[in-house]
């Protein structure tokens, strides 16, 4: 072990004892295995730059970066030429403006993915109950296609997402209608052996599981012929865009109906799957809809509604 891992090591039982969730220790251990290949055993501004660009998105290059500025500011009261990375580096990431899809847009979309032409006439099943239930459950694209048999129940009508972002494993009930669809869709699945033995619930042509890629070129060309998107290049609603539309509607169901949704958010946030409930909170902002029934309802707090 070199004296860098050494202190990452005395650094993340510093923080864990004092209480601090360490939701960076990935990137840091990352990091010093990035300093182990470069040869190097002092943080450099330079490095550290380097390596927090060097892979995932733009939108996590500041992330990465403020990760390691942390750690340095600790490291330099022991390593005196520790240097601490510069910051606005990188642009902050900015969330894009959620498209909010309407039932008529979600039923036109779906009913494109089924016309979905494959070898054997089994593929659009697939994707047509895959995207399908991220726009009913809220799920992310990549918990969808990692799901196995074994996390599905439809007898109880829950599905299991094991160690999904953030390491975070939760249960996601379903309605009695999806597990009407999924029943269908498994009896599908499971007339074809190869299919029947596989060990993931989505499943394509042979019984392998999805690639991420496949999913949604799909789902853009189902969603172009809907007359949703534009032509190639253009921007349009997203597959991520389903879930923000299940957090919203949830919300505006909550408010229309009265409920305390300050003491309902929680429970949102666990369902999704949120670390934080600020990632929830988020949706209030990105619907003016919502806007404005929060709005309304400090109005009525204050006594400020005449």
């Amino acid at each position: 072990m070199t004296k860098l891992h050494g202190s990452l090591e005395t650094y993340l039982l510093t923080k864990r004892a004092l209480g601090f969730k360490l939701n960076d220790e990935g990137k840091l251990r990352n990091f010093v295995a990035f300093m182990d290949r470069r040869g190097a055993t002092v943080v450099t501004g330079k490095l550290a730059i380097e390596w927090a660009g060097s892979s995932a998105g733009p939108a996590t290059w500041a992330i990465r970066l403020s990760a390691v500025r942390t750690f340095a500011r600790y490291l330099a009261d022991t390593a005196p030429l520790t240097e601490i990375p510069p910051t606005g580096v990188f642009p902050q990431h900015h969330r894009p403006q959620p498209h909010i899809y309407t039932a008529e847009e979600i039923e036109a979309l779906l009913s494109e993915i089924k016309r979905w032409r494959s070898r054997n006439g089994f593929g659009q099943w697939t994707f047509h109950c895959c995207i399908g239930l991220l726009a009913v459950t809220g799920m992310r694209l990549g918990e969808a296609i990692r799901l196995k048999r074994s996390d599905v129940d439809l007898d109880a009508g829950v599905i299991s997402v094991e160690e999904s972002k953030f390491g975070k494993s939760r249960i996601v009930p379903v309605h009695q209608t999806t597990v009407a669809v999924l029943r269908d869709y498994c009896e599908r699945r499971d007339a074809s052996p190869p299919r029947r033995l596989s060990d993931h619930f989505f499943v394509g042509e042979r019984g392998k599981g999805l690639h991420i890629q496949r999913v949604e070129l799909v789902f853009i060309t189902s969603i172009r012929r809907a007359g949703l998107r534009g032509a190639v290049g253009t921007r349009g609603p997203r597959i991520h865009d389903l879930r923000h539309t299940y957090a919203v509607n949830t919300l505006l169901r909550w408010y229309e109906s009265g409920d305390d949704v300050d003491r309902m958010l929680p429970v949102l946030s666990t369902y999704l799957g949120h670390t934080h409930t600020r990632d929830t909170y988020w949706y209030l902002s990105a619907c003016p809809e919502l806007m404005r029934h929060a709005a309304d309802r400090l109005e009525r707090r204050w006594g400020a509604t005449p």
